[in-house]
């Protein structure tokens, strides 16, 4: 075993101090507990599905028996070290742990069964999960070939079956392995004796003794990053402690482990329950926490519940505070502006419940209604089971107008990670300017090169972006991070003093924010300097704002000043998203996207404009934007070095042209 000096109990610790112990009944303890989803035997609640949600499933799963199942390649694997694509080999995985998934929901929602000798036909959806099941369980490993580290060490391009490394992958499938022996395990064994005592010896030999045996995985964040990565594999460590482990004392061996892990990640989540990876990653790090408190909650009861943490109201609020309108959301980092696929919405109704945030669960439910059903495998399968046996969740889904849904806030300031996002009329999602601004440094996580960048909606939709990360590849996390043009500071909202960029690190960052709310707009202040090589600016002061007035006619102002202008002046960066037409002697552009427009206006005698047009190869970026996206540039106009600049750039609402 690799071990570590003791970290101090943090809040879970603390809580839990009496069963944690050494000693205690925390095993038994646990165990006498019910599992949160039901098994398949329980008709009452799986004959009760929604009607469209049961069909949509069953006719998804019918469809996908007709496709070839996913093949896993050496050849796949191997292309993360020879040309540096991931997406080759994990794009089969994914679609292998959907694909199984899917035919386990159909199997469930089936109730099918079927003994060993009965031949094919009797139980398809049953015998294609079986075999999805089984082809994880042959594949060498369950880590993605990026994060390995004990084959890449020793040169080799195949994964060491006797050294797995524990990862997200990993985690990923544990946890359907985990939920289907759950929910199926009676049917699978009957079906295909001996599945059952596979996926415990594999998930034990790949996961369990793993994470008990070495004690320093860098995503456990005993130095003090600890990041998604550690709520995620945590989450499907405990889930299959609490329903695959059958001894009392190995189970409360990873319980009091996984609730030392999570304490780190509570440890360093900003108590504004910001999260500088955004909301796409919420669902893969606060959304996993949650789940893992529901789970200890709901295995151990009152002593091991503490759902009542001040800071998981805050974590819950984040995605409402960020929508913008539908699939929009604010987007910081590597997280998306269009959140892609059906995502667990029945966890943050289940939780806005719990907290009593009754905008927590209207955000939650109105985006289920949208949706258009319960919940679906794609989105992993225990939270579609927890979505599908949750009856408050599909009673809300089909009512009428969710209690609580009074629209977002006028303003809302995370000082943590510095994001100011303000409405110009508030309490209405999908009418009039939203802005959103961040400060921050360039050593977030996910990090891109956009301090003080910002971003402006129009009823809802993104206009002025951020473009958010393309399709990960094997160089995405290391030194050649921002060769890739959506991560640098050129395809940001920033400013470019002397044509350059900012830097990479922690101490590159915004200083002295100060933030204005009231009841005609709000505003941020804060001094860019510090984000861009030392000595290239003294001061660089950005000041974006939202004004609210009387007639309805609000605006957004970026207003920057420099005290002196290093050679080659400034460049003022746009990321533009729709029809872009420049009018560079008047000082206007006109931005129009899906029946909207936005004008944006400066000093023509002090900026001049260039326009250049980007096609999108890339798919994860094409999803959000489509084909293409616009830069506008406004280059400062004869300016010496050591001069100042005092310049201004409007937004507001226009008509779209005809």
């Amino acid at each position: 075993m690799t071990s570590q000096p003791s970290v101090p109990p943090g809040v879970l610790g603390r809580r839990f101090a009496g069963l944690l112990a050494p000693g205690s009944r925390l095993g038994g303890y646990v165990r006498t507990g019910r599992p949160p989803v039901p098994t398949v035997a329980d008709r009452t609640v799986w004959d009760a599905v929604d009607p469209v949600t049961r069909e949509r499933i069953l006719h998804d799963a019918q469809e996908e028996l007709a496709c070839p199942a996913p093949q896993l390649l050496a050849s796949d694997w191997a292309r993360a070290f020879r040309d540096g694509v991931r997406t080759a080999y994990e794009d089969q995985v994914g679609r292998l742990r959907d694909r199984t998934a899917l035919f386990a929901v159909a199997a469930v929602l089936r109730d099918e069964s079927a003994p060993a000798e009965t031949p094919p036909g009797a139980a398809p959806y049953l015998d294609a999960a079986a075999d999805g099941l089984v082809a994880l369980l042959e594949a060498s490993t369950w880590c993605w070939a990026p994060h390995e580290r004990f084959a890449a060490g020793a040169g080799d391009q195949l994964p060491d079956p006797d050294r797995p490394f524990l990862d997200l992958g990993a985690a990923e499938a544990a946890l359907l392995l985990a939920w289907a022996d759950h929910v199926l395990g009676a049917r699978l064994e009957a079906r295909l004796p001996g599945l059952r005592r596979r996926i415990r010896r594999e998930i034990r030999l790949r996961v369990l003794d793993p994470f008990r045996q070495t004690r320093d995985w860098h995503w456990i964040g005993r130095d003090g990053d600890a990041h998604n990565w550690n709520a995620w594999i945590h989450h499907a460590v405990l889930t299959c402690a609490l329903l695959l482990v059958d001894d009392d004392g190995e189970r409360a061996d990873l319980v009091r482990l996984v609730v030392a892990g999570l304490d780190l990640y509570l440890a360093v989540l900003p108590d504004d329950g910001g999260i500088d990876e955004g909301v796409g990653y919420w669902w893969l790090g606060a959304g996993q926490l949650l789940e893992c408190l529901d789970l200890l909650a709901t295995a151990g009861g009152p002593a091991l519940d503490a759902r009542d943490l001040p800071l998981l109201a805050e974590l819950a609020r984040y995605p409402r505070r960020m929508h913008l309108a539908g699939h929009w959301y604010v987007n910081v980092g590597d997280a998306p502006a269009r959140q892609p696929g059906p995502q667990a919405w029945q966890l943050l109704h289940r939780w806005g419940l719990l907290l009593g945030a009754a905008d927590v669960a209207a955000h939650a439910v109105a985006q289920g209604r949208a949706a258009g059903f319960d919940a679906h495998p794609a989105q992993g399968l225990g939270r579609a089971l927890a979505g599908l046996a949750d009856q408050r969740w599909r009673t809300a889904r089909r009512a009428g107008p969710a209690a609580g849904a009074s629209g977002p806030d006028p303003a809302v300031w995370l000082p943590r990670v510095q994001l100011l996002v303000a409405r110009e009329r508030p309490g209405a999602d999908r009418d009039g300017l939203t802005l959103a601004f961040k400060g921050g440094h360039n050593g977030e996580r996910h990090n891109h090169l956009d301090v003080g960048s910002y971003t402006v909606a129009l009823d809802g939709c993104p206009l002025v972006v951020d473009v958010g990360k393309p399709t990960y590849t094997a160089t995405s996390f290391g030194p050649d991070r921002y060769r890739a043009w959506p991560l640098r500071s050129d395809w940001h909202n920033v400013p470019e003093p002397g044509g350059r960029g900012q830097l990479p690190g922690e101490r590159y960052r915004a200083r002295g924010a100060d933030v204005r709310i009231a009841a005609d707009g709000a505003a941020c202040t804060v001094d860019l300097a510090a984000a861009y090589p030392a000595g290239l600016v003294r001061s660089w002061r950005r000041t974006v704002r939202l004004v609210r007035t009387a007639d309805g006619a609000g605006y957004v102002l970026v207003r920057d000043e420099a005290e002196q202008l290093p050679a080659g002046g400034a460049l003022l960066r746009h990321v533009l998203a729709g029809e872009v037409a420049v009018d560079g002697d008047a000082g206007t552009a006109l931005v129009t996207a899906r029946g909207r427009a936005l004008r944006i206006s400066w000093e023509p005698g002090l900026l001049a404009a260039r326009v250049e047009h980007r096609v999108l190869d890339d798919p994860q970026l094409r999803s959000s934007w489509g084909h293409s996206l616009t830069r506008l540039t406004l280059a400062t106009r004869d300016a010496a070095a050591g001069t100042g600049l005092d310049v201004s750039v409007r937004f507001e609402a226009a008509e779209p042209p005809h």
